[in-house]
Formats: C-alpha cells, structure tokens, sequence
C-alpha cells in the first residue's frame, strides 16, 4: 500500500478507498473482504480514513470571485416569484360558523 494506488492499477488519482482495499486484499491474498470489511480491518491494524482538504493548493481565490461576480450572475436563473407556487393558503373555518349538531360535538 506503500508504494500507492498507481503501483497497483489505479492511474486515476492517488487515493485509496476502501473498494480498492478490498480488492487489493483479494489479489494479494486470495482472500474477500467487502469494503466495510476492508474498512474494519484497517482501523484494526491503525489505518485511519484519510479525507482530501476541500480546496485544492493551486486554488485561484481571485479568479473564484470575478468568476463568482461575473460569470455566476449571468447563467444563474432568476428563481420562482412568491406567488407562482400552487399551492394555495387556507383558513380553518371559525367556531361560530360551525352548525351546533355538527358531528363531534357533544350534545350538553
């Protein structure tokens, strides 16, 4: 696992998930894990999950902005106005237009 994904097949990027343990483990060992098998096994033997950060390095935060202030605001849509919605509001009726023999009122 040293030597990373690559070394053993997987070109696209350099993470190793717990799949490509899985099958990594069948072909060494002959032997099937599923991927929450895989999983369990790692943390056994002290391997935590390692989660890429959120932004990359090489992130231009000058370009996100323009582009966000620029570019975003031209193919964004317009959302819907407020009363484009189907759904229409109700008012429960009142007491007082209810008839007194109304069902579920008790006769006292």
């Amino acid at each position: 696992m040293e030597e990373g994904p690559a070394a053993h097949g997987w070109v696209e990027d350099q993470a190793w998930t717990a799949g490509r343990v899985a099958t990594l483990i069948g072909t060494k060992f002959h032997v099937s894990y599923s991927a929450s098998g895989a999983t369990r096994l790692m943390r056994r033997l002290g391997f935590s999950p390692q989660v890429p950060a959120r932004r990359v390095a090489e992130r231009d935060e000058r370009a996100v902005k323009v582009w966000k202030e620029a570019t975003w605001a031209e193919v964004k849509e317009p959302g819907r106005p407020a009363g484009a919605t189907s759904a229409q509001r109700t008012k429960p009726g009142s007491p007082a237009s209810r008839p007194e023999a109304a069902p579920g009122v008790d006769a006292a």
